[in-house]
């Protein structure tokens, strides 16, 4: 028997929608601020996954510019029908307070929901339409009638209101391209509060609505509702959650939520949700929410369940009765050769990429331009990948020839603007060219730190390197790739993810590892940077008190 390992989407792919075309199944995750927006994985067996594609890649359906961090592109929703792909997805411009106490900040959000489609997954994908901006994570429903239904949480600013209103849907004209009659409240929620991400489905007569409920943190939960008809009243699930890791310390997939379901050929029913991995020590998910997948029951009272009824997310349930369909292994290490920049690496909020970086200036180099502050929320130049387990090593070359000390390049292992670790290339008139460590630090009286600068050659190659061991993390850096020296300094890799936060921030992503490149002084100075080398390995005990040959 295949058994699937959860997660089957590691790092940062929260908030999965699934659809089955065919004999293919693919999975779209949020992006928040990162570019191009939504990911599309693709499976045939639902064990193995490859990253597809991103639909969001130009101006027109996605401009983030401005945007502060965890806001972006918030639960898309991908469905297929009438021979072409839809998918609907959050535009978040402002994510004001929320009710954490200490919280700072107006209740008000701004945020917008549009759908792009598509004959293929691969695209072209449409220019949006305008859907909605009365609340986030919106849902398309094509009902067996023909017509199409939006549902999304409502959000209520008003004082002394329940913010996360309820689930409201409205008609879609897919003929004129718009909403038409009323929004309808359809469902209130449950005392779990915070009710969001719906997706409505029709089975034997009734309509069953899934919502994720109790935040998106450690009370998570997937909670359902079913209704003879679409507009409601629906009844709750007697079992209260179907899926969920709140007050179950022996999980060790936590988190667990934001839900969609998917039949195989065969009639079994799937549960696409996101989770979360506490890091051991310290009970920080740096992986981000993460996308599980597992088989449900249903019952003979028409009821969803997990395969025990225990609402328990599975680690290792069994796999479908599909043929095996692996794909090739990742590259170790990534060469910049071609025209695009490689399929695992983004970069941040702005659909004009040129502006950042190219890979036609110095071919077979990925060039940087030195552009604004490091966690700028306009023009950042810095591209990098997921960090998608808790042990890896990374690496990089970088040939840079900063002139003052406002121009810097590097490695960076980077959550957003106030959590990172950064290994950078400077020159000033007391160290000349030197390699230093700037750190963000979200829970330190101190919010920024800085190591003692270590003197470089003038001019030549760096070789980066960080190894990276659950909380613990350690920079190298060498002049040949194979004598490596070592910082002595041991970072606290924990504090990039969502649980390391001032009260009331938003903190929805994950860690990333990558490169960057500024220039403060406005010159554009570029950094060119030789490949990117990410390898997942098993835990090492020494890494970075010795070089072990990597």
């Amino acid at each position: 028997m295949t058994l699937i390992r959860n997660p089957v989407l590691p790092g940062f792919n929260p908030d999965p929608s699934i659809v089955r075309v065919g004999e293919d199944y693919y999975v779209a995750t949020s992006t928040f601020e990162w570019f191009p927006g939504v990911q599309i994985h693709h499976s045939r067996d639902l064990v193995n996954w490859r990253l597809l594609t991103r639909p969001l890649t130009r101006a027109s359906q996605l401009n983030m510019l401005g945007a502060p961090d965890s806001c972006g592109v918030w639960a898309p929703c991908l469905t297929h029908a009438d021979g072409r792909f839809w998918l609907i997805y959050t535009d978040v411009k402002r994510y004001g307070r929320t009710t954490v106490g200490g919280a700072s900040g107006a209740s008000l959000r701004d945020f917008h929901n549009y759908l792009v489609t598509a004959d293929s997954i691969e695209g072209p994908w449409s220019d949006p339409v305008f859907l909605n901006s009365s609340g986030f994570d919106p849902s398309l429903f094509h009902d067996d009638d023909g017509r199409k239904w939006l549902l999304n949480m409502l959000w209520d600013h008003r004082p002394g209101r329940n913010r996360f209103a309820g689930i409201v849907a409205q008609e879609y004209d897919a003929f004129t391209a718009r909403l038409i009659g009323e929004r309808e409240m359809i469902f209130p929620g449950t005392p779990l509060g915070l009710t969001e991400a719906p997706h409505l489905y029709k089975r034997d007569g009734w309509y069953h609505l899934i919502t994720a409920e109790g935040g998106t943190g450690f009370g998570h939960a997937v909670t359902m509702a079913r209704s003879r008809t679409l507009e409601g009243p629906y009844e709750l699930h007697p079992d209260g959650p179907v899926l969920t890791a709140r007050d179950r310390p022996h999980a060790p997939l936590q988190r667990a939520g934001h839900a969609d379901l998917v039949e195989t050929p065969d009639g079994q029913t799937w549960m696409a949700y996101l989770c979360g991995r506490p890091l051991p020590n310290r009970g920080r998910c740096v992986l981000g929410r993460e996308t599980a997948i597992q088989p449900m029951t249903w019952g003979d009272d028409g009821w969803l369940r997990t395969r025990d009824g225990s609402g328990d997310p599975e680690l290792t349930p069994p796999g479908p009765d599909l043929p095996a369909a692996p794909w090739p292994a990742p590259p170790a290490w990534t060469d910049f050769g071609g025209p695009d920049l490689p399929i695992d690496f983004q970069w941040l909020r702005s659909p004009f990429p040129q502006d950042l970086f190219s890979l036609t200036a110095r071919p077979g180099w990925l060039r940087l331009f030195g552009r604004e502050t490091i966690g700028s929320q306009y023009r950042q130049a810095l591209v990098a990948r997921r960090q998608q387990a808790h042990c890896y090593s990374a690496r990089t070359v970088v040939d840079f020839a900063p002139q003052h000390f406002q121009q810097a390049a590097g490695l960076v292992c980077y959550y957003g603007a106030n959590k990172f670790h950064y290994l950078f290339v400077s020159r000033d008139d007391a160290h000349g060219r030197h390699l230093q460590v700037m750190s963000a630090l979200p829970d330190s009286p101190q919010a920024d730190a800085f190591t003692a600068p270590v003197a470089l050659p003038d001019a030549g190659l760096v070789h980066l390197r960080v190894e990276v061991d659950f909380e613990r993390l350690r920079f190298a850096w060498s002049l040949d790739g194979e004598a490596w020296s070592w910082l002595p300094e041991l970072f606290d890799a924990s504090i990039l993810s969502d649980e390391a936060t001032a009260p009331g921030a938003p903190n929805f992503t994950g860690a990333f590892v990558g490169m960057a490149c500024q220039d403060l002084s406005g010159t554009a100075r570029p950094a060119d940077f030789d490949g990117f080398g990410y390898v997942e390995r098993g835990y090492a005990a020494r890494a970075g008190v010795e070089d072990q040959g990597r």
